[in-house]
């Protein structure tokens, strides 16, 4: 049986949701596993991962923001004692992963979708050609390293019981002395994260305007408690900032609600949220490719459905 290591992702010295996934993968491939956590703060916040039923915690506190290359040789030399190398897809998985691969000659299968163990060879489902189709692929390395996609590994619960906690010594690249950290910038909102929230309504081009978002897609993001995010064309434009983009090469969402206004559903659109369990869109265009994804598809102005859709719901939660 596969022995797993989880790459767990910290962001201001807590643990990001996403490393939940990463767990979820570890228990679909089965057998022990362990998590390592990685950066400045790591062994304060080792105690949050303690109740997935981990083998032990692993930690090295990496003082300074996250670059690859002062990390990948640390998570490098713990993952030489595993089989398997698994992490979320997410920017820092992708960023990461890749390089350790590298320095322990493991395959890589980068954003997988699913995960299956047939009698200990792992089959891995892969989405293609802007998730239209997938693949099943395996990794033929002694060692295999994987992402996985957020929205297709839900975030593990607890298990109980308190997993062992020891640190491990930082490893330096050479490389890493020719990398400099200026800065993270965190941007702050008192909305759900997009990837994370179980409601999303999302804005395209046809808002015209970043007035427009603020007037109208504001009130109704807000009253359903959501999360904002927008088309690629919508972002472009400048209408709102570059990270709620939704799609192929924006963010994957599967939220319970999906709500897109004003939206066509180009395939690289797609390809971010059709996954999203209901599926609700508002468009004046009745042939409108999104119509083929929708549970509830309104041809209507969004400059009055809108409005118009908000104060309904208001009425709703205030009668409640």
């Amino acid at each position: 049986m596969a022995k797993t290591l989880v790459v767990a992702e910290l962001l201001e010295g807590a643990v990001r949701r996403t490393s939940l996934s990463g767990v979820t993968m570890a228990r679909e491939i089965g057998g022990d596993f362990d998590i390592l956590l990685v950066g400045d703060g790591a062994s304060g916040a080792a105690s949050e991962l303690t109740a997935f039923g981990a083998g032990k915690v692993l930690t090295c506190d990496i003082a300074g923001g996250y670059v690859c290359e002062k990390h990948a040789a640390t998570v490098a030399a713990v993952a030489a004692d595993y089989d398997v190398v698994v992490a979320c897809a997410s920017a820092y998985g992708k960023d990461l992963l890749p390089r350790v691969a590298a320095k322990i000659g493991a395959g890589v299968a980068s954003d997988v979708s699913g995960i299956k163990n047939e009698g200990g060879k792992l089959v891995l489902r892969r989405p293609m050609y802007a998730g239209n189709v997938s693949g099943n692929l395996t990794v033929d390395t002694a060692k295999q390293v994987i992402t996985g996609r957020q929205t297709e590994f839900d975030a593990a619960e607890p298990t109980g019981g308190s997993s062992p906690v020891s640190s491990v010594a930082e490893v330096t690249d050479p490389a890493s002395s020719r990398i400099e950290f200026v800065s993270l910038e965190v941007v702050k909102s008192e909305r759900p994260e997009l990837a994370e929230a179980d409601i999303v309504v999302s804005g395209g081009r046809s808002l015209k305007s970043a007035e427009n978002f603020k007037s109208i897609m504001e009130p109704l993001v807000d009253t359903l408690g959501a999360a904002m995010g927008a088309s690629r064309a919508a972002c472009d434009a400048g209408y709102v900032a570059a990270d709620l983009q939704v799609g192929q090469t924006g963010k994957v969402v599967a939220p319970k609600l999906y709500v897109a206004v004003g939206i066509s559903g180009a395939i690289q659109h797609l390809a971010g949220m059709k996954g999203s369990k209901v599926i609700v869109a508002i468009n004046k265009d009745k042939e409108a490719p999104i119509a083929q994804v929708a549970d509830y598809f309104l041809v209507a102005d969004l400059f009055e459905a809108v409005p118009a859709l908000t104060a309904e719901i208001k009425k709703v939660k205030s009668a409640g």
